[in-house]
């Protein structure tokens, strides 16, 4: 099993749609829309989980912290089961201390995972190499260009490294 983290409204269902190139996964540019725990089967031999966003604003402070329990609980329940974690951080923004917490979570738990820079089209060269710098100073540990992925929905950019990545574990 592969996770899928991150805020709400940073592109985990554009990732899905665009990794499985078909419209599996409901897209809206209304944040917080995934509200449950979606698995999408790749090739009969694993599952790819799409875990609710964090984050969002305008959600109450109650069902932000049920969402924080239901990942928390997820990732408990789960954990025997997961090879693998994508981290999702939109490469407009910087890291947030959600991110942080999420972060921490994965590495608690002794979860390996990758951070994905989605919506990596919408940035310049300048722009994307400023982005890189602040996920170092995020995750300066991370073995930086292996532990690192630049993706993008629109473009497929990413898209082969996440595949071949995947054939690594399946």
């Amino acid at each position: 099993m592969v996770i899928l983290c991150g805020r709400s409204n940073v592109g985990k269902s554009s990732f899905i749609n665009s990794f499985f190139q078909n419209k599996i996964a409901k897209t809206s540019s209304t944040p917080g829309k995934t509200r449950s725990i979606n698995y999408y089967m790749v090739d009969d031999r694993f599952f790819i989980v799409d875990l609710p966003g964090y984050g969002y604003a305008k959600t109450s402070q109650k069902e932000r912290e049920y969402w924080g329990k239901l990942i928390s609980d997820f990732l408990d329940f789960a954990l025997p089961d997961i090879v693998f974690a994508f981290h999702l951080i939109d490469s407009r923004h910087k890291p947030t201390t959600l991110d942080e917490a999420m972060k921490n979570m994965l590495e608690k738990k002794n979860i390996e995972y990758k951070i994905l820079l989605s919506k990596s089209d919408k940035l310049n060269q300048a722009e994307l190499a400023k982005t890189k710098k602040e996920i170092k100073l995020f995750a300066p540990y991370l073995k930086y260009n292996e532990n690192l992925v630049l993706y993008s929905a629109v473009k497929n950019t990413g898209r082969k490294e996440v595949a071949n990545l995947l054939k690594v574990f399946y």
